[in-house]
């Protein structure tokens, strides 16, 4: 048995039409940094695309690497759901296919440096069906309304995660 991992970053992913994640890319003291900025105060999100190469069974589990802009206490939440199409199976329309239920994880900032990296697991048991080698959306949104989240500023993602078995 073994893990399958899919690392995804800031510049990989798509948007909503609106209510949409920022992309920022900010230039540190010996490297830039890219972000996806999400919002405090109105429910954002962003997508990211995988293939479901020898995916087995079980949960999905997405890890979210990220930090705040300026707060140094407070927690934030984030959902995860999942949509999957199996190719030439499938009669699905790509343009209008749903998400199966959202999980929800939630992290708290460890406090003293604003910009330090924080990660949590989002384990994700409404996984749509997926098959082997689907094609896997994945929303990932930040649950400003979850009593979870209470970080005030944006909550910026560096990097997200997805591991899955494939036996």
């Amino acid at each position: 048995m073994a893990t399958v991992r899919h690392s995804y970053f800031p510049c990989d992913a798509g948007y909503p039409a609106s209510n949409y994640a920022a992309f920022s890319s900010v230039q540190g003291t010996n490297f830039p940094v890219d972000y996806l900025s999400f919002d405090a105060t109105t429910e954002e999100a962003a997508y990211f695309t995988f293939p479901a190469i020898n995916y087995g069974s079980g949960n999905v589990t997405v890890r979210v690497y990220w930090n705040s802009a300026a707060a140094t206490s407070g927690g934030v939440a984030f959902g995860a759901s999942l949509a999957a199409i199996t190719p030439d199976t499938d009669t699905q329309d790509v343009e209008t296919k749903g998400f199966d239920t959202e999980a929800v994880g939630t992290d708290t900032h460890l406090g003293t440096t604003a910009k330090r990296i924080h990660s949590f697991t989002i384990a994700v048991t409404a996984t749509d069906s997926i098959a082997s080698n689907d094609e896997v959306r994945l929303k990932l949104a930040r649950k400003v309304a979850d009593a979870g989240d209470t970080m005030t500023g944006d909550c910026r993602v560096l990097q997200i995660d997805l591991e899955y078995s494939d036996t």
